[in-house]
């Protein structure tokens, strides 16, 4: 029972220090564009992305290699290296040192957050297991919010590289943790498959690219177009590796799971939502609301509240009623909460504000402990790590989307010009994220079969 709680505690915990720079590091932009670094908007884009092209692009490959090599081991690695890619950041003299930095940081990440899971199902009792699982899901949410916290606390009173020092002590206080209470899982037969990891890697690394870069040279530009169509070339010739293969990385047929299938596009379009509204989040409230940085970190605190709040009473509800109806309601509360955003202004009072923001996370604290569960339960026995991946994958690349999305719609509305222009593309930013999803949802539920399928068969996974 004590290594069952010390497991929950530390595997949550990393989760939540991960997630943290991705959303965190926004806060930084104004202090690094004034710096001695002389970074021009470029860079500044790559100093933010290169932690999420890295992530994103390694993850699956990562959790199939700590499925083989051990769990354990494997995330201790990814936290020892993420403490030294953040004071390599911390301690750069120029741009091309912090963005190697920070692309170091998001190979670390890959590396430890699919053990993450994989670990916590397996020490964890069946009966605890969905509970576990929507702690988890809560936790990948609540790291976006903590590092708005975080980095708005430090900005407020140091300069950007004490945000990445701030990282370092925790990534080797989790590494001490896990090393004396995390019990090792047992190792299983995964196919690392070399092949199928380099098309995999090199395929999404090209589609994130032309995502990253879309917004800001336009999604005609020849550079954007050519990364899309090496992406989507690439990612073609791994299925055809993959159904080849006598052992895959990942068998692209395992997308005839519904529940598979609809997992991971219902967790991607939850954190197209999320990080869509945490790219413009800060810039509203600070350039139009005129909060500090410290502040702008508080203030979205509700998001914290609503996911921690709701996704304890996600997986009773589930098992009564089913997920479908849980997903469901939880995707519709995200709609409802993007299109009541696309009306604030600058008027618009705190409390209004925060409202809209508890409403969201309700809605993601309902659907996301189902949507992962959906995952999970569709994998074979010895494939946590890989179902972990799997499921970070999704989340990265819809949160690249998102991102993405809303940044093309404040460019064309020239939203650096004023705070009109600004709120002028809030407005159609968020209404087009909200349309977006509501596609996504009815593809969901769509997908997803009837009677659903119980989270809890997740349990059988370890």
């Amino acid at each position: 029972m004590r290594r069952e709680n010390s497991t929950l505690a530390l595997t949550c915990l990393t989760v939540l220090v991960l997630q943290s720079l991705v959303a965190g590091i926004n806060l930084a932009i104004p202090q690094l564009a004034a710096s001695d670094l002389h970074a021009d908007a470029s860079d500044l884009v790559w100093i933010v992305d290169a932690y999420v092209l890295a992530f994103a692009g390694l993850l699956i490959p990562a959790g199939a290699l700590g499925d083989r090599l051990g769990r354990k081991g494997v995330l201790i690695t990814g936290l020892a290296l993420f403490g030294v890619a953040n004071l390599v950041s911390a301690l750069a003299p120029n741009v091309a040192v912090l963005q190697a930095g920070r692309a170091l940081g998001g190979v670390a990440a890959a590396l430890a957050q699919p053990a993450t899971l994989a670990l916590l199902l397996h020490t964890t009792r069946p009966e605890r297991r969905p509970h576990a699982i929507a702690l988890w899901t809560a936790c990948m949410g609540f790291g976006g919010m903590v590092g708005n916290l975080v980095a708005g606390t430090v900005l407020q009173y140091f300069d950007w590289p004490a945000l990445f020092l701030t990282f370092v002590p925790v990534a080797m206080l989790l590494v001490a943790g896990v090393a004396a209470w995390v019990p090792r899982a047992p190792r299983h037969d995964a196919s690392t498959d070399p092949i199928g990891t380099a098309l995999l890697t090199g395929g999404l690394f090209a589609l994130l690219y032309g995502i990253i870069e879309g917004p800001g040279k336009g999604w005609t530009d020849p550079v954007v177009v050519a990364s899309f169509a090496a992406g989507l070339l690439v990612l073609g010739a791994f299925a055809g590796h993959a159904l080849r293969s006598r052992k895959p990385l990942l068998d692209p047929r395992i997308f005839r799971i519904s529940t598979v299938r609809a997992g991971a596009l219902g967790v991607g379009a939850t954190f197209f939502a999320l990080f869509g509204l945490f790219y413009v989040n800060a810039q509203f409230l600070q350039d139009v609301k005129g909060y500090s940085a410290l502040l702008t970190g508080v203030a979205i605190g509700p998001l914290a509240i609503g996911m921690g709040v709701v996704s304890r009473r996600a997986v009773p509800l589930a098992q009564r009623y089913g997920p479908r109806p849980v997903i469901t309601a939880g995707l519709s509360g995200i709609v409802i909460g993007l299109a009541l955003l696309s009306t604030v202004d600058a008027g618009t009072p705190y409390p209004v504000y925060a409202a809209y923001l508890l409403l969201m996370a309700a809605g993601m604290g309902l659907c996301a402990p189902a949507l992962t569960g959906g995952i999970l339960a569709g994998l074979p026995a010895g494939s946590a790590g890989l179902g972990s991946g799997l499921n970070s994958a999704a989340r990265e690349v819809g949160a690249a989307l998102g991102v993405a999305v809303i940044g093309t719609v404040l460019n064309s509305h020239h939203a650096l010009r004023s705070p009109d222009d600004f709120l002028a593309g809030l407005t159609v930013g968020y209404r087009v994220l909200a349309g977006v999803l509501v596609l996504a949802t009815v593809a969901v539920v769509t997908m997803w079969p009837a009677p659903a399928r119980d989270p809890e068969k997740a349990s059988a996974l370890v």
